[in-house]
């Protein structure tokens, strides 16, 4: 596709892990300076992530956003003064069927509930990594029942990226009318309200900021991202998604390891 700039976009709506941060989960400077010449620009900035909500507290500080942000895929939309602007909770019986299609398998069960991170068993797959993207700690519990009926996200994590796959597709079609599992990494199943994407959450957001569809830019790196891939006016893929995922984006750019997303916003964002 061509290099040309679209100048039309009027609000950008960004992943975080694997798209706005590198790696190692830090936040390049190139990344922090492109967001600002957008803001420069007149053009608004936000993020929605499979995070809970306070884990994206040091990321929304430290670009000064200022717009509604999305955590948990979309379950919560967040003001900026960290308020809930809106939630969408996994009906109890999707829960049921997720949490024991899972109980089943070789996968770590998470659940994020009342702003904490719930799990049975501390020696699962990807807790540390967990534990270090959150920034907080778990708190282990004997079951998850307590919960049922208010849970924002489920996360099946497994070294046996082939495994969640496979649930992915086995799951969908037993919590279909209320619930969505989508990879938020090869290593995360994750579980939220049907309503709870970031494509819905592009909407509302776009809505409220009384931007048109047609003038958003949506840009990710996961199956996750796909939702809002479809909805945006521009759609960008980072350099390192699944072929899957580049499928439906309108540019792939650079890897996050490589500042993917300034390099987007240079090239396809801001108007020459």
């Amino acid at each position: 596709m061509s290099d040309s700039a679209h100048p039309s976009i009027r609000f950008m709506l960004s992943d975080i892990d694997g798209t706005l941060l590198r790696p190692d989960h830090s936040l390049s400077q190139a990344n922090i300076d492109a967001i600002g010449k957008l803001r420069e620009a007149g053009i608004l900035f936000s993020v929605a992530s499979s995070r809970p909500p306070r884990a994206m507290r040091q990321q929304i500080a430290a670009l000064g956003i200022n717009v509604p942000t999305v955590a948990f895929n979309g379950a919560n939309i967040i003001n900026p003064d960290g308020s809930l602007l809106k939630a969408h909770r996994i009906a109890s019986t999707a829960a049921r069927s997720s949490l024991e299609l899972f109980a089943g398998e070789n996968v770590a069960v998470w659940v994020f509930a009342d702003d904490q991170w719930l799990l049975i068993d501390p020696q699962g797959d990807y807790v540390e990594h967990e534990r270090n993207t959150l920034g907080y700690d778990f708190v282990q519990v004997d079951h998850f029942d307590d919960y049922i009926d208010r849970i924002d996200k489920i996360v099946a994590a497994s070294k046996d990226f082939e495994l969640l796959k496979q649930l992915e597709a086995r799951l969908n079609p037993l919590i279909a009318d209320t619930a969505l599992a989508a990879r938020s990494q090869s290593y995360y199943l994750d579980v939220t309200a049907l309503d709870a994407n970031k494509g819905s959450a592009l909407e509302t957001l776009a809505k409220g900021l009384g931007v048109a569809l047609a003038h958003t830019a949506a840009i990710g790196d996961a199956g996750n991202d796909v939702a809002m891939f479809l909805r945006a006016g521009l759609s960008i893929a980072m350099g390192q998604a699944e072929t899957g995922v580049k499928t439906h984006a309108s540019y792939v750019t650079e890897s996050n390891e490589h500042d993917g997303l300034a390099t987007a916003i240079e090239r396809y964002i801001l108007p020459r």
